[in-house]
């Protein structure tokens, strides 16, 4: 029998993904370990692997289609010795499926069950038959789960998804527009059909004509993300400026040392190791909040905010304060690429402690960043300028930073972060004890 292809989980929070291509034909060989297709998450592109060897037999869902929800059949392999005419079978529903709502289920659907089950007593039937083309419905398990929750109608909607498969998107949109959802044009998958606002949307009116480009993944990932981080975490932040001529006096005698110009030591690898080491010695701003308590972590691990053309990442930095500069740069580059690159290991983007948002690249003063959960400080690093500042008694020009620190109110108090800012301006303005 033909073994069926299932979109994977590749990472813990994943439930559906864009199937961004396929790296197999129908008709080629594959082996287990074999690369069959890349995979768009909310995090990155990764590659999926083969569990199963056979022959390709036949793509289920085509490349760029996006709200593939997890476990849902995409393509189908032929075992050894079978022949195309085994592809003719229905694939098999994957994962755990929910009751179907009393409006979907049919007695068609119903004539499935195992002989010898006992079956409840059928309903009586209503005015009209469904069409024979809706005996059955397809429809992923999170967009089943929705439909019963919001009282939709499965057998009344026509799927975007592959041979009309009702996916997340078919239930929302349908509960937008009452009930029905808008069909999409025939042959076009959701990548090539998306979702555009509606016409009477008071905000759009009278703005000049434009092109609606659908939400990436990650895009969704990150709306939805802090929203819930900005409405639900009560938050403070606590600005210092600090002066940063002694720093860049040590990394320019560091730098002077290294003959590779790509293995010089930046800035931002200098404020990560002082992070790393006021967050040792203010343990208190190294948490998180949970309902039932507040997570003190052993050890410090530093996301660091990486821009990308369609949205944000944070790649992780493990046990910042063990690491030596050169260890925290070549990581940090390394880390820096694959994001950009799309090629970031769920390992190497979760499970931050705390997080450095630098926008001094781009010449911003100053910022404050938004609560990255479950964590419960980020801090948020600017431009250094030239700028008037006293020394002693005596008024000269320096070099000075502005950093703001953004805490979760629930697990860090106002005193606490006080103290964890002054502790990183003392570093960073005598930073050779970073050397000790």
């Amino acid at each position: 029998m033909p073994i069926d292809v299932l979109m994977p989980a590749l990472s813990p929070t994943m439930t559906e993904g864009k199937l961004a291509r396929w790296l197999k034909a129908e008709g080629d060989p594959v082996a287990a370990g074999d690369l069959l297709a890349e995979i768009e998450t909310d995090k990155a592109t990764m590659e999926m692997e083969a569990v199963e060897e056979g022959t390709l037999g036949r793509i289920l869902v085509p490349e760029g289609t996006e709200g593939v929800a997890v476990n849902t059949p995409i393509a189908r392999l032929l075992a050894e010795g079978e022949d195309a005419a085994a592809l003719d079978a229905e694939p098999a529903q994957a994962g755990p499926q929910p009751p179907p709502s009393p409006q979907a289920e049919t007695p068609a659907a119903k004539d499935d069950a195992p002989k010898g089950a006992s079956k409840a007593p059928r309903p009586a039937p209503g005015p009209a038959t469904p069409p024979a083309d809706r005996s059955r419905v397809f429809a992923s398990p999170l967009a089943r789960r929705l439909a019963a929750r919001h009282g939709i109608d499965l057998a009344a909607l026509s799927g975007r998804g592959p041979r009309g498969r009702i996916l997340k998107a078919d239930i929302e949109a349908a509960v937008e527009a009452g009930g029905t959802a808008p069909q999409p044009a025939a042959g076009k998958t959701q990548a090539e059909a998306p979702e555009t606002p509606q016409a009477d949307d008071p905000l759009l009116f009278g703005l000049p004509p434009h092109e609606a480009k659908p939400h990436s993944s990650m895009r969704r990932t990150i709306a939805r993300r802090l929203t819930a981080s900005a409405r639900d975490v009560p938050h403070f932040s606590v600005a210092i400026d600090v002066d940063l001529d002694p720093l860049l006096r040590l990394r320019a005698d560091l730098n002077g040392r290294i003959a590779d110009k790509a293995d010089r030591i930046s800035v931002n690898d200098l404020i990560v190791k002082a992070t790393g080491a006021a967050l040792v010695a203010e343990p208190r701003c190294n948490v998180a909040f949970t309902e039932a308590a507040i997570l003190h972590f052993s050890r410090v691990d530093i996301a660091l905010a990486v821009a990308l053309d369609d949205g944000l990442i944070t790649p992780v930095i493990r046990d910042v304060p063990a690491k030596s500069l050169s260890t925290l740069h070549a990581e940090a580059r390394r880390l820096a690429e694959k994001a950009r690159a799309g090629k970031l290991t769920p390992e190497e983007y979760s499970g931050g402690t705390f997080t450095i948002s630098n926008m001094g690249m781009f010449g911003v003063k100053s910022f404050t960043s938004i609560l990255n959960p479950p964590q419960g400080g980020i801090l948020s690093v600017g431009a250094g300028e030239r700028r008037p500042v006293v020394r002693g008694d005596e008024l000269a020009v320096g070099t000075v930073l502005s950093l703001n620190l953004a805490v979760d109110h629930r697990c860090i108090d106002g005193a606490v972060a006080a103290a964890f800012m002054a502790r990183l301006k003392g570093l960073i303005e005598d930073p050779i004890t970073l050397m000790l």
